[in-house]
């Protein structure tokens, strides 16, 4: 096959029902995670309250990573793309960095509700919006310095760095969003609840919930494809068994987080809501209505005449 038909030919060949599901079920993915994460983002930047929120704004680079995922799964799910170092299709590390910047988030913004929690005064006097934005220019930075370092190197060193990274900082960064999480759970299970009842310790409740749920369902999705990159590297082999990105389930199951991360934004967060229903998605439905209506009228104009 030549490189121009590859580039061209989808995940799998269109010659039954079940490959044509799987073709539109990709493009479907591609298109919720756009559609979605752009919903949030715009509802953020539209909202002066929610902008002025440090965990808003790690909501915000979550939604632009994984806007960015779902515009690559495109390329990487819809078409017959295998990802790794040699493959004439390979992304140059890009794609996978796009849902590793999704992961980074999470795991901030884990760390950003335990500090916020722990030490509120601490906090609001060290975490500044303008030092939350640093935090989060800083990890953005130093996915694509990786990106870089991957694309400067032989691809023998690459795969060195590759290996002993993921493995190193898998188990590291799972380690610590477990016990964050269990932190967490202990924080809003016990201290929280001591405290009256009022407006800012149900704020901080809603929001310790939505950090466990979020990393929960993040773990749910991503330990199957940490553990088997981890087992791959213990025992020396390739890790890829499947013909390419879009039907590997491994790789499509982080995709489908980035599905999830927003819809649990917008169920867990009722200011977040509001705006997306009245500000964003309201008016998208009112030009979609006016759109209809001017052809409605043109129809009819036509048809008098």
């Amino acid at each position: 096959m030549t490189n121009s038909s590859h580039w061209l030919s989808p995940v799998l060949p269109l010659t039954s029902f079940g490959n044509v599901l799987m073709f539109l079920f990709s493009i479907s993915l591609a298109t919720s995670i756009i559609v979605l994460n752009v919903s949030v983002s715009l509802s953020i930047l539209l909202n002066k309250a929610l902008r002025s929120q440090n965990r808003f704004m790690y909501m915000l680079s979550t939604c632009l990573s994984d806007i960015c995922s779902g515009v690559s799964y495109y390329y990487a799910g819809v078409l017959d793309v295998r990802d790794s170092f040699d493959s004439p299709t390979r992304t140059f590390y890009i794609v996978p960095t796009f849902l590793g910047l999704s992961y980074m988030a999470i795991l901030a913004a884990q760390a950003d509700r335990y500090h916020a929690i722990v030490s509120p005064f601490k906090y609001s006097q060290l975490m500044t919006r303008n030092r939350t934005l640093l935090v989060i220019f800083a990890y953005w930075v130093y996915a694509f310095l990786i990106v870089a370092a991957h694309n400067l190197v032989t691809i023998g060193v690459a795969k060195r760095i590759t290996g002993m990274g993921t493995f190193v900082g898998n188990i590291v960064t799972v380690i610590i969003m477990i016990g964050l999480n269990v932190r967490l759970f202990i924080i809003a299970r016990f201290q929280i609840g001591r405290e009256p009842p009022s407006e800012e310790r149900d704020s901080k409740r809603s929001s310790v919930y939505l950090i466990l749920v979020l990393a929960l369902f993040f773990l749910v999705t991503w330990l199957p494809i940490f553990s088997h990159i981890i087992v791959c590297n213990i025992i020396g082999s390739t890790c890829y068994s499947f013909r390419n990105e879009g039907t590997d389930p491994l790789r499509i199951l982080p995709r489908v987080n980035a599905v999830l991360t927003p819809i649990l934004y917008i169920r867990g967060c009722s200011a977040l809501r509001a705006t997306l229903l009245t500000r964003v998605w309201r008016h998208c439905c009112r030009r979609k209505k006016r759109v209809m209506f001017d052809e409605s009228e043109c129809v009819r104009k036509s048809c008098n005449t």
